[in-house]
């Protein structure tokens, strides 16, 4: 989790300016409208014995008392020696990329758990997500850690047991539950972006302006960006994951008829229709950008199988009415059918439209 969100609810805790000036490495970038940026830092509030920070009284609150009594390293907090550094450390130091399923929301569950007074309630919410067959599981593994740390799950386990053994799961901390723990929030896992900066920009976008304000407007936020991408290589919201039981039920398909989103700038998530949807018809989301919708459907079928190095490891073949309907292209990646255009089009330029297609 990003430090620069509410441990609890993952609400920015800097100003937009502040999170422009730390993305652009400029300490002097200032926004105009500073208004419109609705964080309020005279609400923030520090647990008292780690000082890990909310971004208010209600979310520390509710961490206490869900989980964060269990995880709170109190004094330790940078004992590198502590239980739970040591699992975070080993974490940091195998798993492939930094955007992959975090060890810490394996040891929330797991703290939420120990804390609660109806330890059943919690662990049957938790066995809601989907299991995978072991076969799944071994692939799920290896698309999080990679070749190179697969080994390295005994390592976490081990690690996780001496610092979060509950006896109420103890199937949990055995090298097969673990496995399927660690599945399970490599599948269905969810990332939660959150960002002052867009919260901003959206704020500037609903701005009524005259034409030559607007104008300026727009031209300074894409600057923004342009510097952003220069000093960072894209645009970071602060990040972290969460598992959504109803969300988790909603199959993927390539023309789906509803979205998600976390509008609030915050966890909580929201699934908006994107058509009339009848009673008894399936909600489909998309596991897919817009981007990657238009794609080839064999490039669709790449990417849903093989996303290595994000939170979507789906690992299945997608069949929607789309996908269905294109049963009979040629299998060939997008990329593959641009470079084919180019050399029967314009074989002269072909050395310029590789570099464009690069871009």
């Amino acid at each position: 989790m990003s430090p620069s969100a509410c441990d609890h609810c993952l609400r920015a805790l800097e100003k937009a300016e502040e999170n422009a000036q730390r993305l652009t490495g400029k300490p002097g970038q200032v926004l105009p409208h500073p208004e419109l940026c609705t964080v309020r830092k005279d609400l923030h509030q520090s647990c008292p014995h780690c000082q890990v920070m909310y971004c208010s009284t209600e979310c520390r609150v509710a961490a206490a008392e869900q989980y964060h009594q269990v995880l709170c390293p109190g004094p330790s907090q940078d004992d590198p020696l502590h239980p739970l550094n040591k699992l975070q450390e080993a974490w940091r130091s195998v798993h492939y990329p930094p955007e992959t399923a975090s060890i810490m929301l394996m040891a929330r569950m797991v703290a939420t758990v120990k804390q609660a007074k109806d330890k059943d309630r919690w662990i049957r919410l938790f066995s809601q997500f989907c299991n995978k067959t072991a076969n799944e599981e071994e692939e799920i593994v290896h698309k999080l850690l990679g070749d190179k740390f697969k080994g390295q799950l005994e390592l976490l386990r081990r690690l996780f047991t001496e610092a979060l053994y509950e006896e109420a799961l103890s199937q949990w901390f055995t090298p097969d539950g673990f496995r399927s723990l660690f599945a399970l929030v490599g599948t269905n896992g969810q990332g939660i972006g959150t960002s002052s900066l867009s919260q901003w920009v959206h704020a500037c976008d609903a701005l009524e302006l005259k034409p030559q304000d607007r104008e300026q407007l727009d031209a300074f936020i894409d600057q923004l960006y342009k510097d952003i991408e220069a000093a960072t290589g894209e645009f970071l919201n602060c990040e972290g994951s969460g598992l959504f039981v109803l969300q988790s039920c909603c199959n993927h398909s390539c023309v789906p008829n509803a979205e998600t989103s976390f509008p609030e700038n915050n966890f909580l998530l929201h699934v908006t229709a994107l058509e009339d949807i009848k009673p008894g018809e399936e909600i489909c989301i998309s596991y897919l950008d817009c981007c990657q919708r238009e794609r080839s459907r064999h490039s669709r079928h790449k990417i849903l199988r093989c996303q290595l190095g994000t939170w979507e490891n789906y690992l299945f073949v997608c069949s929607c009415p789309k996908c269905l309907a294109e049963a009979d292209e040629p299998n060939v990646t997008s990329e593959e059918e641009e470079d084919e255009e180019e050399e029967e089009g314009e074989p002269e330029d072909a050395e310029l439209g590789d570099e464009m297609t690069d871009v």
